[in-house]
């Protein structure tokens, strides 16, 4: 019997599918639906009205990211009608490079995609974003403390799910009669203080949808 939270337990082989896991595994899942990475663009753009060179920090080594960027980014460039170039990184040190490589494209702003290595890297890639000046989107909520934007799914509601599928389990509920939970609620997180350090207008009909606006 087994419980994981993770991002991608299909991909990964832990499971056979959200709804019906099967074998003796089940949990919570951070995979997001289809059309989110779209809207965490759409919130760069609202920032940046006529932004349509918008880089992408990524990890080449997660081969999650391997397999969405293959399949998904040429789609969604065309649909939104925006060049979305690749700056990667798989390690600390290689951050500069990604973010040096982005202002040398001219992008006009940078959506970091979101692993463990961004993760634990934010205060230096907040540094990054203000020193090549570029308005950035986040997938964690820490990086509120000083990142441009957030847009992510309410992990404090995750680990609640997560709670009660445990205390389920202990009373005698079979993992695989159990379907992985994917998130439901989001975050918005807008920071007006860097916005006005970009010099940027933040539009009121992002700040009425904003979770959390810091000033």
């Amino acid at each position: 019997m087994g419980f994981a939270l993770t991002a991608d337990p299909v991909h990964l082989g832990l499971i056979q599918s959200l709804s019906r896991p099967g074998g003796n595994m089940t949990g919570v899942t951070t995979n997001v639906p289809d059309d989110f990475f779209a809207k965490r663009l759409e919130i760069l753009r609202e920032l940046v009205p006529g932004a349509s060179k918008i880089a992408v920090l990524i990890n080449p080594d997660n081969p999650l990211q391997r397999l969405y960027f293959a399949e998904e980014i040429p789609r969604i460039a065309r649909h939104l009608g925006v060049a979305l170039p690749l700056v990667p990184a798989t390690k600390p040190e290689e951050l500069d490079i990604a973010f040096a490589s982005a202002a040398a494209q001219h992008a006009d702003a940078i959506i970091d995609f979101g692993d463990a290595l961004t993760y634990a890297q934010a205060q230096r890639i907040i540094a990054l974003a203000a020193k090549y000046h570029l308005p950035a989107n986040y997938l964690f909520r820490h990086y509120a403390d000083g990142g441009l934007s957030v847009y992510g799914a309410d992990t404090a509601d995750l680990f609640r799910h997560a709670g009660d599928y445990v205390d389920k389990i202990l009373r005698g509920a079979k993992p695989v009669d159990l379907p992985v939970q994917r998130p439901t609620k989001f975050v918005l997180i807008i920071n007006v203080k860097t916005a006005k350090a970009l010099g940027l207008t933040v539009p009121t009909s992002l700040l009425i949808r904003a979770d959390q606006v810091i000033e």
